[in-house]
């Protein structure tokens, strides 16, 4: 499922930069819903049938890393206010993914999300569903959101920075 979510991710971009009416939105969001949803049978049918790998493990989290990028990429394309969030997030994802691949090349086995990494990815795909549901909200309304939004990914990352130092400290032993 998780190659499936992968594929929904050019079809969301191309309905949303395409969108002109609230329906083509709701169409847009209707998509990222379908990836959440299979997203959580995903998850859940691999626990319980004991069918979780190594390579989803890895799939998982990067679809939704891609699907959360190109939701923010394309909400900022249209609302350049958001802009700093993309940046926030490429700084986030960028430093978690660089310090998985240098800890996994340390022989590391990682860890899964840390219960803060899952309630920023919670809040991030809130945010996007209530800027896709509501388009016209106004100015004030879609800063306060991608402020909440950023002050979320801005703690995440600073929580995840001494898990990963101890993570490169016990990998040196």
């Amino acid at each position: 499922m998780c190659y499936f979510r992968i594929l929904l991710i050019p079809l969301f971009v191309w309905r949303f930069v395409t969108a002109e009416t609230a329906a083509d939105y709701y169409l847009a969001g209707g998509i990222v819903a379908l990836s959440g949803l299979t997203d959580l049978f995903d998850g859940k049918i691999a626990r319980r049938f004991q069918m979780a790998t190594e390579l989803g493990k890895f799939l998982d989290p990067l679809a939704d890393k891609l699907t959360l990028g190109a939701l923010l990429l394309c909400m900022a394309l249209r609302r350049p206010a958001l802009w700093p969030l993309m940046a926030l997030f490429a700084v986030k994802e960028g430093f978690m993914a660089v310090m998985g691949l240098l800890l996994l090349r340390r022989g590391r086995k990682l860890d899964g999300a840390m219960w803060f990494g899952k309630v920023c990815t919670a809040t991030l795909y809130l945010a996007a569903a209530v800027l896709l549901l509501f388009p016209e909200l106004p100015g004030g309304v879609q800063n306060g959101i991608a402020l909440l939004c950023a002050a979320v990914m801005a703690a995440t990352l600073g929580l995840y920075v001494p898990v990963f130092r101890r993570m490169w400290r016990e990998s040196a032993r």
